[in-house]
């Protein structure tokens, strides 16, 4: 199959030019993640011919971003946002939308000196309000002192800016207005380990979005845990990703990550994978992609997307390392598209199931390459009940499967402990902590969130709860996610997963949290995107959820049916259960008759 002729838009480039896609095979001895610093990194990727491909809805190459390129057009840009006069270790703002253009900005920081951050592009985002507020917040709490946007989102942008509390925001505008500043004669001074690499806020699914500060020295650590030991990177890799950039999934392990190892890369819009989702399949089957990565759901959208004459031209016997991450992860979604796409050659073997979170630069651990995906299969009863993780022995028994998802990269630790802060026998169901060289150095400008996450002898709280068995860890949800009502423990996944068996309800349209009565009690609630119009068959589906719900778990449950895109979104698409919750509260304070909430009696 062709490729059509392209536009390279390197910043340096004034006219059009015909190129191809960079090579997967690199003259350049390969070293594999090895600097102490990121500029480090794409001064040695820039002696080869790898780098950054950008690809439309249609699968057409539209841009190329060599690393030769970037390194070049990063330094211009750096002595421009230079000539600003801003303090070494200033903050720049970058709506980050999958363009070569944010990609030069982000080096530029580094090379200018300055700490840059991703801000997100209104992707699965409840409305303009709510995004122009995000990015409001994120300005404050960050303190930047340029902020940057392309001219797709520079309208939200300065929306956000006006009456923003912040006198140390200095220059705004788009990556065109920049290029017309004067280039300061200035050197561009060396980078250090203990430096702050970049800020990535975190997505905010149960609280609002917080600043997550990431050393040059966190950062390298786990570049090069994910390239030596999470992937074992090899001649001949490439990768492709429609992840996004404001993502740490999608910026630390999909673009910072291959240039540590030299490799290229094909990326797809994250917008443009979600009304075309097998466009990224078709870019790993075309370009003989070994590394790819996406969260459960976008495998689902895959699945559910392909026909049967999609397969025929697909071929994704290359795909050695199929990481999935960043939410919970069902084994039976991987079994799902496994069994989709034999066909076209994918093995299930390639599955790299893996933890992280933002506070830790982003992996955490990874089991053995080329397993698949394995799990455990738990007596649902005693782990509710004990929290313990019991396998199940015997047909018939209800349970829930967890999938492995490894053993800590080296210099680092993974501990799970009780409330008392003791750490738990094997299989025992507890706070997950982690402590490594990768480990944020804390929240930027938030000392009290700082002194909640990270303990004295530097051991991170998650926030997640699971078990360990055999060095394995395996996770079980997120304690802010888990409901205690009269002392049981539900989690809030196991709820929304029961109203998305309903046929009325989508996957990822259900969100349940728990509110405080004035008594002190706990009412789970379960909010709802619904469709159906009659009110008869409104309160029918009412009914059904509050049974099911009291069945599985004893409790009474409030349901609201809302109108579809109620529910908020974080950054990465996820539901936030915190910003649901926070809805909930307001439309029940302001009293307005929420006639489809009612009680099991």
């Amino acid at each position: 199959m062709g490729i059509p002729p392209v536009q390279k838009t390197s910043s340096l480039s004034s006219g059009i030019d015909v190129v191809d896609p960079t090579p997967t095979i690199n003259l350049l001895t390969q070293r594999r993640a090895d600097f102490t610093t990121l500029v480090e990194s794409l001064e040695y990727a820039a002696q080869g011919e790898t780098g950054y491909n950008f690809y439309d809805a249609k699968g057409n190459l539209k841009s190329v971003l060599s690393y030769r390129d970037l390194c070049a057009s990063a330094k211009v840009i750096a002595r421009r946002l230079s000539g600003l006069g801003l303090a070494r270790n200033s903050r720049v703002a970058l709506i980050a939308d999958t363009t070569p253009e944010f990609v030069e900005l982000f080096f530029a920081c580094r090379y200018a000196g300055f700490v840059p951050f991703a801000m997100p592009v209104p992707v699965n985002l409840g409305s303009r309000t709510i995004y122009v507020q995000q990015l409001k917040g994120m300005l404050e709490s960050s303190k930047a002192s340029v902020a940057l946007a392309s001219l797709d989102f520079i309208e939200f942008l300065n929306e956000a800016i006006g009456g923003l509390r912040n006198d140390e925001l200095k220059w705004c505008g788009t990556p065109n207005q920049l290029d017309l500043l004067p280039e300061a004669d200035v050197a561009l001074l060396q980078n250090t380990p203990d430096e702050t690499a970049y800020l990535q806020f975190t997505s905010g699914s149960t609280r609002s979005p917080r600043g997550v500060v990431i050393t040059e020295q966190a950062l390298m650590t786990n570049l090069r845990g994910i390239v030596c030991n999470g992937l074992d990177v090899r001649l001949g890799d490439r990768c492709a990703s429609w992840l996004p950039f404001y993502h740490d999934m999608g910026l630390v392990g999909l673009v910072l990550a291959p240039l540590a190892a030299q490799l290229s890369v094909d990326y797809l819009a994250t917008r443009d994978f979600a009304v075309r989702p097998l466009q990224w399949l078709k870019l790993i089957s075309r370009n003989r992609c070994t590394i790819a990565f996406s969260q459960p759901f976008g495998l689902k959208l895959c699945t559910l997307r392909a026909r049967d004459s999609d397969l025929v031209d697909l071929d994704l016997s290359c795909w050695r390392a199929a990481g999935v991450g960043a939410e919970m992860i069902r084994l039976e979604t991987l079994k799902i598209f496994a069994a989709k796409f034999a066909a076209a050659g994918f093995d299930e073997r390639a599955f790299l199931p893996c933890y992280g979170l933002a506070e830790s630069t982003l992996a955490v651990s990874f089991p053995d390459i080329g397993q698949g995906a394995k799990s455990l299969r738990v007596d649902a009863k005693t782990l509710i009940e004990k929290k313990v993780a019991v396998r199940v022995q015997a047909d018939g028994r209800k349970y829930n499967e967890f999938v492995n998802c490894g053993r800590p990269l080296p210099d680092h630790e993974v501990r799970v402990v009780d409330d008392t802060d003791h750490d738990v026998p094997s299989m025992a169901v507890g706070s997950i902590l982690v402590r490594g060289r990768s480990v944020m150095s804390g929240y930027f400008n938030n000392a009290e969130e700082t002194a909640k996450a990270i303990r004295a002898d530097g051991w991170l709280d998650t926030g997640d709860i699971g078990f360990l068995f055999e060095g394995n860890l395996y996770i079980t949800g997120r304690r802010t996610d888990v409901i205690i009502v009269n002392g049981r423990n539900i989690r809030a996944q196991d709820v929304e997963e029961l109203a998305e068996q309903q046929p009325e309800v989508r996957a990822r349209e259900a969100s349940a949290f728990g509110i405080s009565n004035e008594d002190g009690s706990t009412s789970v609630v379960l909010v709802v995107e619904c469709r159906l119009a009659s009110a008869v068959d409104r309160q029918s589906l009412i009914n059904r959820l509050q049974q099911m719900v009291y069945m599985a778990f004893g409790v009474n449950c409030l349901v609201e049916l809302v109108p579809p895109h109620t529910l908020p979104r974080t950054s990465s698409g996820k539901l936030s259960r915190f910003a649901a919750r926070q809805g909930f509260l307001r439309r029940v304070n302001m009293e307005q008759p929420v006639v489809t909430i009612n009680t099991v009696s």
